[in-house]
């Protein structure tokens, strides 16, 4: 599961640089609901897929200085006599407008969109 949350957390990582918001490092990771340090380890870990980081002070964001693009694909099927479950994304599904609960708080879990069929 921390594989999955990590491949999450850097997906996130990934939209906010490219769309320039990300804030100052501890302002990214209050968003994230991470340690700084936490933010750090996953900006080095792009880097390490070659991803041309940089920080500019003055608009307190990360971008990239040349294109980048990230696809992070994540498929779980769970099988058993009855049924078949399919699971797609890596995200926990929150309804949009939703406080997060002490469990969401406590798994650093975010609200992103979460794509699930069920067979029968």
């Amino acid at each position: 599961m921390r594989t999955i949350r990590n491949l999450e957390r850097l997906q996130r990582l990934h939209s906010l640089i490219e769309q320039e918001i990300t804030g100052s490092p501890t302002e990214l990771a209050e968003r994230l609901h991470i340690s700084v340090r936490l933010v750090y380890h996953l900006i080095e870990q792009l880097r390490d897929y070659r991803a041309p980081i940089l920080y500019d002070r003055s608009r307190k964001t990360y971008f990239y200085d040349d294109d980048f693009h990230l696809n992070v694909e994540i498929s779980v099927s769970v099988i058993n006599r009855d049924e078949t479950t399919h699971i797609f994304g890596g995200s926990y599904w929150v309804p949009e407008g939703s406080e997060p609960n002490s469990w969401e708080k406590a798994t650093n879990f975010r609200r992103n969109p979460l794509t699930a069929s069920f067979l029968q």
